[in-house]
């Protein structure tokens, strides 16, 4: 039986393809095999980058198989150490994640692309959140989409279950770019190749500040920063990376980020 996933190490790079036809729809044990990829990723110190995309030119992912619903899986299944689609919930991922969204993604697929931190789209790409129309809520969306996009515009979505096209999607922000779908991939490996290169601790103490300061007064969360409160800013302000990009500064050189 063919895997689900198809994973590709490039370099410090890791590809991630969501391969289900014909719709990448995630099952539980699909989910939690992107949940072990994806804490192998973080894991790996090797590893500084990771690309989400979906097989095919139709679908990037059309969220929870409802085939599989309708075969008795739970809506509240275990679905793994990073929830459903393996990113969501993944406990301390410090490492940028690129969704490559290369066509339809609704409902969980929305929710797997809103779990990455820059979302690139092809022109082709649609987004949706239709669990309105099957009686059910959207959990993470109706947590994260306002947060991303304008309130009544992400209401909008929420309440109606319309679909909106990657033009409108970067109008509002939802992604960052949209490209021809032959130069999706290419654009997506081009913008991990140029993050791969960058600081790492850097960007681990980026994601933590804002995960751990999520709903903090501004003063408390940044007395967390400069306290030293959060790990990752701590490793960081102790780091030789910190000495490394002072010094490269001063030499007018490109610096040497080794992640330590």
């Amino acid at each position: 039986m063919n895997s689900p996933l198809q994973v590709e190490t490039r370099g410090a790079v890791l590809v991630v393809t969501l391969n289900r036809p014909t719709a990448n729809a995630i099952d539980v044990p699909t989910s939690r095999l992107m949940g072990d990829t994806f804490a192998a990723f973080r894991d790996d110190p090797a590893l500084r980058v990771a690309i989400i995309t979906g097989a095919g030119d139709k679908f990037f992912c059309a969220g929870w198989d409802l085939k599989a619903a309708a075969q008795g899986e739970a809506v509240d299944s275990d679905y793994g150490v990073g929830g459903f689609g393996g990113l969501q919930e993944l406990p301390g991922l410090n490492k940028p994640v690129i969704a490559a969204v290369n066509g339809i993604c609704c409902g969980g697929g929305l929710e797997l692309a809103l779990s990455a931190d820059l979302i690139l789209a092809s022109e082709q790409a649609t987004f949706a959140l239709p669990e309105i129309n099957s009686g059910t809520i959207a959990d993470a969306a109706t947590l994260k989409l306002p947060r991303r996009v304008p309130y009544h515009v992400a209401m909008e979505l929420l309440l109606t279950g319309r679909w909106m096209d990657a033009i409108e999607a970067h109008h509002w922000g939802l992604v960052n770019e949209t490209l021809p779908q032959d130069q999706l991939i290419v654009r997506a490996n081009e913008l991990a190749d140029t993050l791969a290169d960058g600081p790492p601790l850097v960007y681990a103490a980026i994601k933590e500040v804002l995960r751990e300061t999520e709903g903090l007064a501004f003063q408390t969360a940044l007395d967390q920063i400069t306290g030293r409160k959060i790990p990752s800013v701590d490793r960081l302000y102790s780091s030789d990376d910190q000495l490394e990009g002072a010094r490269a500064f001063a030499e007018k050189r490109k610096p040497l980020w080794r992640g330590r």
